[in-house]
């Protein structure tokens, strides 16, 4: 029966960690975003976020969204820089052509800081992507 379960490759998906000005509280803020690089786009779309250690557990987070056209992104959630102490583990389940897709994203605990912002291109703005 394992045998006959075809698990599809997650491919053209990002989550990205980005530093960005809020005009609003006039702070620098570290948000999650979702990027969708495919030709197709995603429908039912569910992230369910945790911080985690060997000691420690955060909340558990979940996030629907119901689209994500092709080749754009959104914005999922603010994150607390205190989190970054954790190991970040966002796991992504879609539809994309009616087949249910889910992959899972990590940003390693102390990897989420400044020194390591990068350029994104999808969003124009600074960040970090997950592995």
């Amino acid at each position: 029966m394992k045998k006959d379960l075809q698990i599809p490759l997650v491919s053209g998906v990002e989550i990205a960690m980005v530093y960005e000005y809020n005009e609003l509280y006039k702070t620098d803020d570290w948000n999650v975003y979702i990027i969708n690089n495919n030709n197709v786009d995603m429908e039912m779309i569910v992230i369910v976020s945790q911080g985690f250690s060997k000691t420690k557990k955060s909340t558990l987070l979940r996030k629907k969204l119901d689209n994500l056209p092709a080749n754009s992104f959104a914005k999922v959630e603010f994150v607390q820089p205190e989190l970054f102490v954790l190991n970040n583990r966002f796991q992504v389940s879609f539809f994309e052509n009616n087949q249910l897709k889910d992959k899972t994203f990590l940003f390693k605990q102390n990897t989420i800081k400044e020194s390591n912002l990068r350029m994104i291109p999808e969003i124009k703005k600074r960040g970090i992507l997950a592995k």
